[in-house]
C-alpha cells in the first residue's frame, strides 16, 4: 500500500526517454530511477512542479493510491 508514481505511464504514452527527462530535470538517471521506483521518502514539490511541467500533466496524472484487493 502507499502512493505510486506513474511517471514511466507519462514517458511511455509522451515517447520519452527517462534520460532526457533526467537531464531536463538535472538530474542523474540513478536519481530519476530512484524516484521512477519509488526508492525515496518523500518528493518536494519543487520536484513534483517540474516532473508535471515538463511531462505536461497534473500532480494527479503522476501520483495514484496503491489501495490492497478486497
Amino acid at each position: 500500500m502507499g502512493i505510486v508514481l506513474r511517471i514511466d505511464v507519462m514517458l511511455a504514452e509522451r515517447k520519452m526517454k527517462a534520460k532526457d527527462l533526467a537531464d531536463a530535470m538535472g538530474l542523474t538517471e540513478g536519481q530519476l530511477s530512484k524516484i521512477r521506483n519509488g526508492h525515496m521518502k518523500g518528493i518536494k514539490f519543487d520536484t513534483l512542479y517540474r516532473l508535471c511541467e515538463l511531462l505536461d500533466c497534473e500532480p494527479g496524472d503522476l501520483l495514484r493510491l496503491d489501495r490492497p484487493a478486497l
